[in-house]
């Protein structure tokens, strides 16, 4: 059965928003764990525009589960992953302009620069995935540069219109999370996942993970973090019999 990890990066937007303390993103991962959630998620952007540093040194401390930290591979992300030494490290595209990761690493045309990262954090103990788009070449790329992980980004599926268009995003995610497993690698998948379109991939046996964090956050404004995960926790366990019925 998978597994859910909560991103917490929203919590910390709404306190950016205010340049307050509150809301606390360690406050709400710590009532993430409490609810069921079996991993704790968080993006260190380069121009810190929701989770600090000062965030990600005191979840490495508090976070009971699992640790991962979304970044980017530059020398800077690296240093800082190799201080704090996240369980889990995610390395992503990133770009100022951007709203949220809005897709999958280019890993064939990067190998030997992601395997260079890849192997620095390995050789630190850290489990490494790679975000990337549900491509078979991206898949075999990230084999070679021998990541730990994967996790699909499944934007296009969210954002399918259609029962026909949703259909075939599945599809692709559904041969993408089979060929990775085949070759070894685990598999996560996340990004705009949220209550009415999970029930289409938790019965994917192959996927381990799920890494939501929008969904929840705005659940939560109305109904309480803890919540807000728990009934993600539940459509994951529930199964995906109604997953069909729409787009």
């Amino acid at each position: 059965m998978a597994k859910l990890a909560v991103n917490v990066d929203h919590v910390a937007t709404l306190r950016e928003a205010r340049r307050t303390a509150e809301p606390d993103p360690v406050t709400a991962a710590a009532l993430a764990e409490l609810a069921g959630a079996q991993g704790i998620v968080v993006h260190l952007r380069e121009d810190r525009r929701h989770i600090q540093d000062r965030d990600l040194h005191l979840l490495r401390q508090t976070v009971k589960t699992k640790l991962n930290l979304e970044m980017t591979a530059t020398q800077e992300m690296l240093k800082t992953a190799l201080s704090v030494k996240p369980d889990m490290v995610t390395l992503v595209p990133e770009r100022r302009e951007e709203l949220t990761t809005e897709g999958g690493l280019e890993v064939q045309l990067n190998r030997e620069n992601l395997k260079k990262y890849v192997r620095l954090f390995k050789d630190a103990d850290i489990i490494v995935s790679l975000v990337i788009n549900p491509d078979l070449d991206q898949i075999k790329a990230a084999q070679w540069v021998e990541a730990d992980y994967i996790e699909v980004h499944a934007g296009s599926f969210c954002e399918a219109r259609t029962l026909t268009e949703r259909q075939e995003e599945f599809d692709r995610i559904q041969n993408a999370v089979k060929l990775a497993h085949k070759v070894g690698l685990g598999v996560n998948v996340g990004h705009r996942l949220d209550h009415s379109n999970i029930g289409w991939l938790v019965d994917v046996a192959e996927i381990e993970e799920f890494v939501i964090g929008h969904a929840i956050v705005a659940r939560a404004v109305l109904v309480g973090f803890e919540r807000a995960v728990r009934e993600m926790v539940e459509l994951i366990n529930w199964g995906a019999g109604w997953r069909r019925t729409g787009p």
